[in-house]
């Protein structure tokens, strides 16, 4: 994007986007940069930054385990490590233990899923996997962050000498204790604790009696705090050794901080991958708060199809008090770069031009926005808007004049990559000499090739986008038998503004508004009223289009669906035909073999052999008839094969000749000759000859030449 205005910023309430994107980040730099958010110069840069807060939004929908986000930036602790001699703090050396856990985690996270989320894997860029930072740290620290008894052989003698010290000056003093409080000597509040140190509570009238050294008394002057004179020069080897342990705690700090110093670049990396996933997880947030999501990205033009498109903050305003938004949907593309809205007052056309202009500007800024995955959006150099009252007191101008001076201005970044928002179009001086201007703009802006939505109620303007090939007039719906907006855009016509019907829901009295009437020209009445009716017709038509198409797409799935189920049954009852065929060659080959079985004679004798010959008969012509049904299925399917194999081949193509038989041709058949009358029967086949018995004479002849008979 070649520009960004400010003032459109504001005008499209970015303030409040940018405010909440703040409010989301963990680091200080990240909430600064992104109060401060404008849209990307390049598309390429855009897309990159939408990738990065899609990729994490799917981490975030899919429940998979990612690191958490808890760490502070380190811009301190890298000014320390890049000054000679500086010791960093113990909180410095924790964030960066940190800081480096969240890094090696991340790379171990993207190693498990080396196939997903290339975006987010680039922000790791410029640092490594190690361990070597937080091994070291892990030498001094303690899982509660404090630093080791034995983190050197010094500070475990300085500790273990306090705890002797502490011991000891216990047991001093609750001795010391018991006998005041055995002289009554003692308050009922028997301790206290001064300078840490464990002092007695002492009645003072008795304080001369108690050897100690006084530290201190009550408001009122009645107690004295006193510590036992057995404990001061406990208490002073106490505080040399207290003291002489911060020193060897800052000693070992230097040590860690030298060893860190040479990791400097590597932490500097730390410091930008926690900006970069902070500013990519405030997106993520803002993206859950307003449902927003990746449209499609158009690279080729600027032609963008805004389907199901909320506008942000009236979508959350309405949330939290209940409220239903309505979402809208248009298109601004070569054939309909121009968008001209006109309808009611309070009917939703400046909502719909913002929610335009404000996703726009999200869009190219790297954000997700609340709209269909289906949507498509471009690229503009320029978005400029004029929206609202506009008075600039400073500059002692009127809303006109100011007015005037920003479509001076717009006039100068007019292009065919520029998107316009112009809210109330002409307005703000004379009717008809404001509206031939506002024509005039609307001509020069139009010839320009750039894009836009603008809403108006000049007919002029109506008109005009309706004779220019690539404007578009559309309205806002409005119910005349309830008086109430129903906030819903149609493109394709210009709208009423509802004037006198307006006033009526706003209570105008009724003969107030029949006198109005009457002072206008009874022409302009009726074409309002034609106005309003075709919005009525086109809502009504709209909505038995949108009956019609769910109606015509439930019809159409039932179709499928018997379609579905039909050949799902057909396919089973070929099924069962053919088991029941199957089923039924079993069944007679097992009657045959029944009555053979029955038949066989018992003893041997002639009439057995006869009878085992017939059974070998039997078996020969059943074997035949198999083995001819798998011939045919073979030779069926090497036709097939030749066909798919020939298609679009001219050579010739040979076929077998086809048997001159329409019933099977098998061992025992009855056959004669083609074009004689001879016949015999068949001894026996093979693939392409028969053996013929004529009488006493046996011959082979060709399958081709027999027909059975």
């Amino acid at each position: 994007m070649r520009f960004f205005d400010e003032k459109t910023a504001i005008d499209l309430e970015f303030d409040q986007i940018r405010s909440w994107l703040a409010n989301f980040c963990v680091t200080e730099t990240v909430a600064d940069r992104l109060s401060k958010l404008q849209t990307y110069r390049d598309p390429k840069e855009v897309e990159y930054r939408l990738n990065l807060v899609h990729e994490l939004q799917l981490i975030r929908n899919r429940g998979v385990r990612f690191p958490r986000m808890e760490f502070e930036e380190l811009t301190r602790e890298i000014q320390m490590l890049n000054i000679t001699a500086s010791v960093l703090e113990l909180d410095g050396i924790v964030k960066i233990l940190d800081a480096s856990r969240f890094v090696n985690e991340l790379f171990l996270f993207f190693k498990e899923h080396r196939t997903e989320y290339f975006a987010l894997k680039t922000l790791l860029e410029g640092a490594h996997y190690t361990k070597d930072i937080e091994n070291e740290i892990d030498k001094i620290l303690d899982k509660r962050l404090n630093v080791k008894d034995n983190a050197s052989t010094e500070l475990q003698h300085i500790r273990q000498s306090i705890v002797t010290r502490k011991k000891q000056i216990n047991k001093n003093f609750d001795r010391a204790l018991k006998t005041a409080r055995g002289k009554g000597y003692i308050d009922d509040i028997s301790e206290n604790v001064i300078d840490n140190r464990r002092v007695m509570t002492v009645i003072s009238t008795f304080k001369r009696q108690i050897e100690g050294s006084i530290l201190g008394s009550s408001k009122t002057g009645s107690l004295t705090y006193v510590e036992p004179r057995v404990n001061q020069a406990l208490n002073f080897e106490l505080d040399q050794l207290i003291d002489d342990e911060r020193k060897e705690i800052r000693r070992i700090l230097a040590e860690l901080t030298n060893f860190m110093r040479s990791y400097v670049d590597l932490i500097s990396s730390y410091q930008q991958i926690l900006c970069s996933f902070d500013e990519v997880n405030a997106k993520v947030k803002l993206a859950q708060k307003i449902n927003g999501v990746r449209p499609q990205i158009n690279h080729k033009d600027q032609d963008s199809d805004l389907i199901e498109a909320f506008h942000p903050i009236l979508m959350v305003k309405n949330e939290a008090v209940k409220l239903k938004t309505i979402p809208q949907s248009f298109a601004l593309k070569n054939g309909s770069r121009l968008l001209v809205i006109s309808g009611p007052n309070a009917g939703g056309k400046s909502i719909t031009l913002k929610t335009m202009g404000l996703l726009q500007i999200m869009f190219q800024s790297g954000l997700l926005v609340p709209v269909s995955t289906k949507s498509k959006m471009g690229f503009f150099d320029y978005i400029l808007s004029d929206i609202g009252d506009n008075q600039s007191i400073e500059n002692q101008l009127s809303t006109y004049s100011y007015r005037l001076q920003r479509m001076n201005f717009f006039l100068g970044k007019t292009s065919s990559k520029t998107l316009l928002l112009l809210d109330e179009f002409g307005t703000g001086s004379d009717p008809e000499l404001g509206g031939a201007l506002a024509e005039v703009f609307f001509e020069t802006i139009y010839e320009k090739g750039c894009f836009g939505v603008i809403t108006t109620h000049y007919s002029n303007i109506k008109l005009k986008a309706a004779q220019l090939p690539e404007a578009i007039n559309a309205n806002m719906i409005f119910n005349r038998n309830t008086l109430v907006p129903e906030y819903q855009l149609a493109v394709g016509q210009p709208g009423s503004s509802f004037t006198f019907e307006v006033a009526q829901m706003n209570g105008i009295p009724h003969d107030m508004l029949k006198r109005a009437k009457a002072k206008v020209d009874g022409q302009k009445i009726k074409l309002d009223e034609l106005i309003s009716d075709l919005q009525r017709d086109k809502s009504i038509l709209q909505k038995l289009k949108k009956e019609s198409y769910q109606a015509n797409q439930e019809m159409q799935a039932s179709k499928d669906e018997f379609e579905e189920k039909s050949s799902h049954y057909e396919e089973r009852l070929k099924t069962q035909q053919q088991l029941i065929e199957k089923n039924n060659r079993f069944l007679n080959h097992g009657k045959k073999m029944s009555q053979f079985i029955q038949n066989y004679p018992s003893k041997s004798n002639p009439k057995q052999s006869e009878h085992l010959k017939e059974l070998k008969k039997y078996i020969t012509i059943e074997k035949s008839k198999i083995e001819m049904t798998l011939r045919k299925s073979q030779e069926a399917e090497k036709l097939k094969q030749a066909a798919e194999n020939q298609k679009g081949n001219k050579q010739k193509r040979v076929r077998l000749k086809p048997i001159h038989t329409e019933k099977p041709l098998l061992v025992g058949s009855r056959v004669k000759i083609v074009n004689t009358k001879q016949a015999g029967d068949v001894l026996s086949v093979d693939a392409k000859e028969a053996t013929i018995a004529f009488g006493n004479l046996k011959a082979k002849v060709k399958l081709e030449k027999l027909i059975v008979i």
